[in-house]
């Protein structure tokens, strides 16, 4: 261990960073307490730049237009590329209502235990639920959310009706057909009870 006001090394900063992020949540209020160390930027490419919806999300959503996209960095160093894919007629206020797919591109390792207990504590942040309906999320997200390492991409569509299905590299995980699931779960991201503004106005294109 360094000693006090010593550099502390990269593997050190990326362990710290990987035990406090959510799949897909961004740092919540123990990252906070860290003075936020967590960064987030938004990008809105012109048009001509906007990347091709990922195979997963064309057929899930053949209308999906790119909404919004930003990246969390955390100490300087990048943990993921989120982009938000929806319909038309999307309405951030309403998120719940609508079908969308939120896509993650991992620059690092992350385990996925931890990812999907960060989930739970960052979904409580958007709503409460029980501890029976805590233990079955959990083992779903278990399910849902496998380790990732650097270049993986894990995505989450929100179909019509509420059910979530999970991907990873294109490839489904598992299925929630869950409404009040979907609702919490996508809400770490575009809640107005999110932990992280910035990376909700970037998804959503706020400012455009």
């Amino acid at each position: 261990m360094p000693a006090f006001g010593d550099p502390i090394p990269r593997r050190t900063l990326l362990r710290r960073a990987a035990a406090l992020i959510a799949w897909p949540a961004a740092l919540g209020a123990a990252g906070a307490s860290l003075a936020s160390p967590a960064q987030a930027s938004s990008t809105h490419a012109p048009s001509a730049l906007v990347p091709p919806a990922p195979e997963e999300v064309a057929v899930e959503l053949p209308a999906a237009r790119l909404q919004g996209q930003a990246t969390m960095r955390y100490l300087g160093f990048e943990i993921y590329e989120a982009r938000l894919w929806t319909a038309p007629d999307f309405s951030p206020t309403h998120y719940a209502s609508h079908a969308f797919a939120l896509e993650l591109r991992y620059a690092l390792r992350l385990d996925g235990a931890a990812i999907a207990e960060r989930s739970l504590a960052e979904m409580r942040r958007v709503g409460s639920f029980d501890d029976a309906r805590a233990k079955g999320w959990r083992e779903m997200l278990g399910r849902a959310l496998p380790d990732v390492e650097p270049g993986d991409r894990l995505t989450g569509v929100r179909a019509e009706g509420g059910t979530t299905r999970f991907y990873r590299n294109g490839q489904p995980t598992a299925v929630v057909e869950d409404a009040e699931f979907a609702r919490l779960f996508f809400g770490i991201w575009l809640s107005p009870r999110t932990s992280e503004p910035a990376l909700r106005r970037g998804l959503i294109g706020a400012g455009r």
